[in-house]
């Protein structure tokens, strides 16, 4: 059994909660909550340890790092040092992505550890996607089309700005690859709704998207977590035009990345001490079978 620790009790940390139990070779070895929520223990975690630091769990082979995608990078550093395995969904795309995978990936082979970054669904689950329709035609032009839906990863970037009391984004698409935001913001009493729209528009999470802020009374009603992608790619095979491929999904964004977060945990212990995108790993590795029944069921 794989003994996994799951660092934070939000959406996405309780479904990997719920992942974990349904997986017949992981185990849960506890969750870490701030120090303060520990005494507010909810009910689905009755016979649960829950602790508010990872070192006080026992025999933990991997943590899945469910905090939001800023505070990723230091609680990974942290926990690699500790010689645990580490699996995270962080959102941020490009060049910051590149960095946080070059820097933990150093730490983690300084103690023995593996580190699978970006192991949501997009960056993610998403990527391999992309990755199979650029080998099938590798000359051409690849659109991701979010939405619409909850975007967890920019409502909790909003919800982070002082004086923001509850936030929501959704995420808008408008075909090829271009997409539009809304953010509703509930603010505590006092606080410029100016301010916060500026802060939100110059945010690198939307700085490169066309935003609307709209500022409204109560978050709660309006919250939904679906979620939804369209990957579309034309192109070339060899020297034939004319390819095209499309992939589509609707799903509940939390539960989604944590059940690739669970499939990654496997992974990792697979692998040798470093850092890995999903795009690295070898695609058996994600499954409990072994490799002859996968070729059976799949090929």
């Amino acid at each position: 059994m794989i003994r996994v620790a799951v660092v934070g009790y939000g959406n996405i940390g309780s479904y990997a909660v719920q992942a974990i139990k349904a997986t017949p070779d992981l185990e849960l070895a506890g969750v870490v909550r701030r120090a303060q929520s520990c005494k507010d223990t909810p009910p689905e975690l009755a016979g649960i340890a829950v602790v508010s630091q990872i070192t006080e769990l026992d025999a933990v082979d991997v943590a899945l790092l469910c905090v939001p995608t800023r505070s990723v990078p230091a609680q990974a550093m942290e926990v690699v040092a500790l010689g645990i395995n580490t699996v995270d969904s962080y959102d941020i795309h490009g060049t910051k992505l590149l960095e946080y995978h070059q820097g933990i990936g150093d730490e983690a082979r300084r103690h023995g550890a593996a580190a699978v970054v970006a192991a949501g669904w997009d960056p993610g689950s998403d990527s391999l996607i992309r990755a199979l329709m650029e080998i099938m035609a590798p000359q051409g032009l690849t659109f991701t089309n979010f939405g619409p839906g909850m975007s967890m990863g920019h409502s909790v970037a909003v919800k982070a700005l002082p004086g923001v009391v509850d936030a929501l984004s959704m995420t808008i698409p408008a075909g090829s690859g271009v997409h539009r935001r809304l953010v509703y913001v509930e603010l505590a009493p006092g606080t410029d709704f100016t301010d916060i729209q500026r802060l939100i528009k110059e945010d690198p999470y939307f700085i490169h998207d066309e935003t609307h802020v709209y500022q409204v009374e109560s978050i709660l009603n309006l919250k939904d977590v679906g979620h939804g992608v369209l990957l579309e790619r034309r192109g070339t095979s060899g020297q034939t035009a004319n390819q095209s491929f499309k992939w589509e999904m609707r799903i509940n964004n939390p539960a989604l990345t944590a059940q690739v977060m669970v499939s990654a945990a496997r992974a990792s212990v697979k692998q040798d001490p470093g850092s890995y995108t999903l795009l690295e790993i070898p695609l058996a590795d994600y499954f409990f079978e072994d490799s002859g029944e996968l070729i059976r069921r799949l090929l």
